[in-house]
């Protein structure tokens, strides 16, 4: 599974946010994408997104993958993964 977070964009949503996240399953190629008045909501999120994923598709998330951005790498993050018994890897920024 791979992550990343984009914004801030020029151009608001239209729900008037200017983040944006983006979830893609390498497996099933099942992808979400959320839309965030600030970085900070990243990690509910991606709780949101977890748990759905599991419920609808069956799978266990095994692995994640994002690039060093200091929104996927915090305490909250850090606890799920642990918790949840997730890999998670880096790429190059």
């Amino acid at each position: 599974m791979h992550m990343d977070l984009f914004g801030p964009t020029k151009t608001l949503s239209l729900g008037g946010k200017k983040y944006g996240s983006r979830i893609v399953d390498d497996y099933s190629r099942y992808i979400g994408i959320y839309f965030l008045a600030h970085k900070h909501e990243a990690f509910k999120v991606f709780e949101i997104f977890y748990k759905r994923f599991e419920n609808e598709k069956g799978f266990c998330i095994s692995s994640i993958r994002s690039d060093h951005g200091t929104e996927f790498e915090n305490d909250d993050f850090k606890s799920l993964y642990e918790k949840s018994g997730i890999f998670h890897n880096f790429s190059s920024p």
